[in-house]
């Protein structure tokens, strides 16, 4: 993956376009289903487009797939497509996804990994716990 920009982004089709927005616009991860059904209205009818559109953004490093959630969420760090380790903290509550960066973590991992003789091209990390509004609220 390439280190991006947000404000660098790249031309992207109609369908690509509309499944980043909707996941820009989105309070919590979307499934590619929950996707679909917010999207029929603009003319995307089938889940080929949708799972299409959203290889696309992964692949420019403007969405993230949370593998847990079997959703997908708009990147909120530009400096992420330089990075081999994605930390997403997800609260169990709200849905509420932060995406995080550890340079130790990442040197950590890596070690670890180096360790056993393994080569890492790229790690997900996903905690799953209470967010600190949730936490203040209850």
């Amino acid at each position: 993956m390439t280190a991006h920009s947000h404000t660098d982004q790249p031309a992207l089709t109609k369908n690509q376009s509309l499944v980043y927005d909707a996941l820009t616009d989105a309070k919590a991860p979307l499934s590619a289903y929950a996707i679909l059904d917010g999207l029929r209205e603009h003319g995307i009818r089938a889940p080929l487009q949708v799972y299409r559109a959203l290889d696309k953004l992964l692949e420019l490093g403007l969405v993230h797939r949370l593998e847990s959630l079997n959703s997908f969420v708009a990147c909120s760090n530009s400096e992420c497509g330089a990075r081999e380790t994605m930390v997403f903290a997800i609260c169990v509550k709200c849905n509420k996804v932060s995406e995080l960066a550890d340079d130790r973590l990442e040197a950590h991992l890596g070690a670890l990994a180096a360790a056993d003789h393994f080569t890492v091209h790229a790690a997900t990390v996903e905690l799953r716990g209470i967010c600190g509004q949730c936490r203040s609220d209850a």
